[in-house]
């Protein structure tokens, strides 16, 4: 069994794909930030906006932390993290968007409340499920 390190400098695919997740989840957080901020306008609570900022900004956080920590992961685990943070990012510019632009509607707040906890969700599936398949992928299991 050869195992590959791959630094956080590297060049090639996994380099450039972190580049990319990275980028995304920067601008994926502002921009969510700024639609929530936009669809709160006329709400007068500063404590509020602060307190759903926080909320809808976590998710960002958390992979932001994950890609800091996770250079040493198995590569199919970087790969999961990476593609976690495109889909997170972009689908939450899209929802967060789509409630902040679109046509005005009642209850607003729910999508921002729901959101960041299923961007959990996938987060927790997506890379625990890709780091036990490199794991059983190194150990040489077939099950």
């Amino acid at each position: 069994m050869r195992v590959v390190s791959v630094s956080p400098n590297s060049s090639g695919l996994p380099g450039r794909l972190r580049v990319v997740a990275t980028t995304a989840l920067l601008v994926g957080a502002v921009g969510s930030v700024g639609f929530m901020l936009y669809a709160g306008r006329r709400n007068n609570s500063r404590l509020l906006l602060l307190l759903f900022t926080l909320w809808v900004l976590s998710p960002f956080v958390i992979l932001l932390l994950a890609n800091v920590v996770g250079w040493r992961w198995p590569i199919v685990t970087r790969a999961a993290l990476y593609y976690v943070m495109l889909v997170l990012s972009l689908s939450s510019l899209a929802i967060y968007g789509y409630v902040a632009l679109g046509p005005p509607r009642a209850k607003t707040a729910a999508v921002f409340v729901m959101v960041p906890p299923l961007s959990w969700l996938l987060m927790v599936v997506a890379i625990a499920g890709a780091g036990l398949a490199a794991g059983r992928r190194s150990r040489g299991d077939n099950s």
